[in-house]
């Protein structure tokens, strides 16, 4: 069953020029226009499952919020419909539902009245808001004595201590402290396992990969990618760089173009960017055997071969790879130019083969694996984000993500030794 269901949701915005101008077409009676129409959405149509959770990303600007409103019915969409089953709790924007005046308690309670809660519902959960959001004696100062973390806090606290069967969150993460992120990273995977519906616009995209179940881009009020938030986050990190280097050369930045084909075989990867001077046409995981390989045991030596094509004349290609974590945590990367093993100047048609050899100290969990050509200046030219995917497996558990293979050794003092102090 839906708990969200959002069809064809489209929002247009009447820009005046002037104050002025928005008289004058109320006098002219519908026979002048004076304003421009702006969409800042169009055509936006998803689906979210009771329990699950949606991650929605992109650049400022493109619609995030405006979405968010339209789905707890602060905003009435230009177009469309959107359908929820539940009791909603909203956390949008800071300053939005708290009165400036009233003390963090009242705040509270206020708050649980409108969302339905009978006072004693309200007083049976304070104890546990109070030990979450952790402001001290502020809970009875006014809220406008706060600093910026500690209204969060609060905020956070009473929207997800009203059960709430949908939660719906923008970007309040940003401006908490590591303790207060990592408390709300538990919280909401402690929401998943009771069902919670969860909606998060965020710009962290490992949080999007650690806590979502699918992930949606919106780009200039469109609906851009959704589907796998490894997908969709590595499709974003492209458009960043893409823009990112538009920016630097201050020219617009033109598609990708060149044949469909590379000159071996097409790669599965989740997105690709670069300007396709020395191109990547293959890369290979391979086990002590020399053989292709997905799982990998703990220590075992393992080999990232990258074959590269070059298409243009190039004095100095860096060759590179990233081993990260299934959450997009950078575990261990290097490159031709870091390990003194530059390939040498290439030219025009020439092929050219690059192997990585370690021994795969890692500790059993997934992993994805990152390929890339640049120049020494960093310049991409391909850069193949998730290209290959493979699991490590051990007869032990370890916590973290490397194996640093320790030697632990014990012995037992004489009963009469002294201790240290």
């Amino acid at each position: 069953m839906f708990a969200i269901q959002v069809r064809n949701v489209a929002k247009m915005y009447r820009l005046y020029p002037a104050p002025a101008a928005r008289l004058k077409e109320m006098l002219a009676f519908g026979r002048r226009s004076y304003h421009e129409e702006f969409w800042a959405l169009e055509g936006i149509s998803f689906n979210v499952e009771r329990g699950g959770v949606l991650g929605i990303i992109g650049p400022n600007g493109s619609g995030k919020s405006t979405l968010l409103e339209i789905v707890t019915g602060m905003l009435e969409p230009t177009r469309g419909r959107v359908l929820t089953r539940g009791r909603i709790a909203a956390l949008l924007s800071l300053g939005a539902g708290f009165n400036p005046e009233f003390t963090g308690r009242e705040n509270v309670f206020l708050n649980g009245e409108i969302m339905g809660l009978s006072r004693q519902e309200i007083e049976s959960n304070f104890s546990r808001m109070e030990r979450f959001a952790e402001i001290g004696d502020f809970m009875d100062r006014p809220v406008k004595t706060y600093s910026t973390g500690m209204y969060v806090r609060l905020a956070f606290a009473a929207a997800i201590h009203v059960n709430p069967e949908i939660l719906v969150v923008d970007e309040v993460l940003a401006v908490g402290d590591a303790i207060f992120v990592n408390r709300c990273i538990q919280t909401f995977q402690e929401l998943r396992q009771r069902g919670v519906t969860v909606l998060l616009v965020t710009h962290d995209v490992g949080l999007v990969k650690l806590l979502c179940d699918r992930a949606l881009l919106l780009m200039d009020g469109h609906i851009l990618a959704e589907g796998d938030p490894d997908n969709v986050v590595n499709r974003y990190n492209g458009l960043v760089l893409e823009r990112q280097r538009a920016f630097d050369q201050a020219t617009p930045s033109p598609m990708l173009s060149g044949p469909a084909a590379e000159p071996l075989e097409n790669l599965q990867y989740t997105y690709r960017h670069g300007d396709r001077q020395v191109v990547v046409v293959k890369v290979e995981l391979l086990n002590e055997s020399n053989r292709p390989a997905q799982v990998f045991h703990s220590g075992e030596s393992m080999r990232v071969r990258v074959a590269v094509y070059f298409r243009e004349h190039h004095p100095c290609p860096v060759v590179g790879m990233m081993i990260r974590t299934r959450i997009g945590m950078d575990v261990f990367g290097t490159n031709t130019e870091l390990e003194d093993a530059s390939p040498g100047p290439g030219r025009p048609g020439e092929f050219c083969e690059v192997t990585f050899t370690f021994p795969c100290w890692l500790t059993p969990q997934e992993y994805t694996l990152t390929v890339a050509t640049q120049s020494p200046d960093g310049t991409s030219h391909d850069w193949l984000d998730g290209v290959l995917s493979f699991h490590v497996i051990d007869s032990r558990r370890i916590a973290g993500v490397a194996n640093l293979h320790a030697r632990v050794t014990t012995r037992k003092l004489p009963s009469r030794s002294p201790m240290p102090a």
